[in-house]
């Protein structure tokens, strides 16, 4: 469904984001994508949904296709209107809206009245918390409630792929438990989702194949099962490492990993 290949990103002319990442998201699949701060993932999502613009950034290399059509010069009001919906790192939710606010700008392309009351309905059969507190002000609710929000919005324009930037982000591990489910539900309904995430275990759980940033590139990728137990997967991401007598240790415990600079 989506196909990202050889893409360079250059920021303000002279910061180079992304260096050849390319990168595939097969039609019904989950696809994780993992790494650390600043190893690109934000900026793959912005180049897939046409944000890229508004942070001074631009596609120098590379190509961008969905459903084979390429799209990297698009608008993002065109995306949207071809199925992509993307949930942005820290929710950013409109405060000063009430929660059936935030959800009907998600559905501002959205020209199908019967089919945004049957997205209203929807959202809130997966999010019975936001039918509760409907005419509340965003701004006033908890981290989990936006992040519902977040997702309720994107899910508002009947998005067939949906990418998730760090929805686990800030959340108490019960309501990451609670998103997970949400997107394999969502997948499970024919979804194709890109899911970014610095959470390692929550997204291979629940991904048919990941890929790993380190410095705009990928330095690791296949079946997300196999990553998961992959030993320098689980020592960067994890914090775990087998040490000489086979017991997992933290990194408090060992030193390995202050030298182990790169992937192998």
């Amino acid at each position: 469904m989506l196909e990202i290949s050889n893409l360079e990103v250059v920021y303000s002319e002279v910061i180079l984001s992304l260096r050849g990442l390319s990168l595939t998201v097969p039609d019904g699949e989950i696809v994780a994508l993992l790494g650390s701060n600043g190893a690109g993932k934000t900026t793959t999502a912005r180049s897939v949904t046409g944000l890229l613009g508004n942070h001074n950034g631009e596609v120098t290399k590379g190509s961008i296709s969905y459903n084979g059509t390429e799209i990297h010069e698009l608008d993002p009001s065109k995306m949207v209107q071809m199925g992509i919906s993307q949930v942005m790192e820290g929710r950013r939710c409109f405060g000063e809206l009430t929660v059936d606010e935030n959800l009907a700008t998600g559905a501002f392309t959205n020209k199908d009245k019967a089919n945004v009351k049957h997205q209203y309905d929807k959202v809130m059969e997966l999010f019975p918390r936001l039918q509760e507190r409907r005419k509340q002000l965003a701004g006033y609710m908890s981290g989990g409630e936006q992040q519902m929000i977040a997702i309720g919005r994107a899910l508002m324009a009947d998005p067939k792929f949906l990418i998730l930037d760090e929805p686990s982000l800030g959340l108490a591990p019960l309501l990451v438990q609670q998103v997970r489910d949400v997107i394999r539900d969502l997948n499970k309904e024919g979804m194709s989702i890109l899911l970014i995430e610095q959470n390692a275990m929550m997204a291979l759980s629940i991904a048919n194949t990941g890929y790993i940033m380190e410095s705009g590139k990928v330095v690791m990728d296949g079946d997300a099962k196999r990553l998961l137990a992959d030993d320098d997967v689980k020592e960067f991401y994890l914090g775990l490492h087998s040490g000489e007598d086979g017991e997992r240790k933290s990194f408090k415990d060992v030193k390995h990993y202050k030298r182990k600079k790169k992937w192998a």
